[in-house]
């Protein structure tokens, strides 16, 4: 494929269900499926077939291998550095191979100065397997999650690095959160404990909805931060909270 096609995002066709499509800015492959097939990308054109970050030292000459096996595609790590694959999930040198789902699957590989590599990867389906078009659906919102006023203060309050976009974010820890509460409201009686007591609430509440890593169990030990930042990052996602809402502190 030229280095002028289109981005796989929207799709690709092939009368081979299993066919993979991948690109990258220089170019890229198509191949259909068969034991053994093999797709190699890297930063060294003469020996890949899908260049990646050819001008970016920080990348593998071989950074990875899409192969063929057992009826799919799997995507496998052969460089230096981690391939981030859907949901964030790090793809590390030698681990086992991740398998590809049917269609759009774009994988990341970080680079020079802060620079990030992409990878898009399209699997066919079927005939007909993907949806139509629907233009002129009504948009779905996303499900925002019922807060009383207390409660959204006080993530606002917790999560407002999040709200400010720092660089790596991290949680207040109570202690601060209390603080800047009471700072606000110093009438309100906020602690410590009322504010982890409203916050813990609210999380227990999103996992019992079906919400994933909000719980010691699901994140094993040690914690540390770990419930929050999740518990942060799935409110900001669902749009519950959004930067606007830091106004409520001054509103306070």
């Amino acid at each position: 494929m030229p280095a002028t096609h289109g981005s796989l995002a929207r799709g690709a066709s092939a009368p081979l269900p299993g066919t993979v499509f991948a690109l990258a800015l220089t170019g890229g492959m198509t191949l259909g499926p068969g034991e053994g097939r093999e797709v190699l990308f890297g930063r060294n054109r003469p020996e890949v077939h899908v260049c990646l970050g050819e001008d970016d030292p920080q990348v593998s000459r071989h950074q990875g291998t899409l192969t063929h096996r057992n009826g799919r595609w799997w995507v496998s790590n052969s460089g230096r550095l981690p391939i981030r694959c859907a949901g964030g999930r790090l793809l590390f040198r030698d681990e086992e191979p991740l398998p590809l789902d049917t269609g759009y699957t774009p994988l990341f590989v970080g680079g020079s100065r802060g620079r990030e590599h992409l990878l898009e990867v399209f699997v066919t389906g079927p005939e007909g397997d993907r949806p139509p078009p629907r233009h002129e659906d009504v948009t779905r919102p996303p499900r925002v999650w019922a807060l009383t006023e207390q409660e959204k203060l006080a993530l606002v309050v917790l999560g407002r690095r999040y709200l400010l976009h720092e660089p790596r974010p991290q949680p207040l820890t109570w202690r601060q959160t209390a603080a800047e509460l009471a700072d606000a409201q110093p009438h309100a009686g906020w602690t410590d404990k009322r504010v982890e007591h409203l916050v813990n609430g609210v999380r227990t509440r999103l996992s019992r909805d079906g919400v994933p890593w909000l719980t010691r169990e699901e994140l094993g030990e040690p914690v540390g931060n770990a419930l929050n930042d999740h518990l942060i990052r799935a409110l900001l996602a669902s749009t519950t909270l959004v930067p606007m809402d830091l106004a409520l502190i001054d509103a306070a």
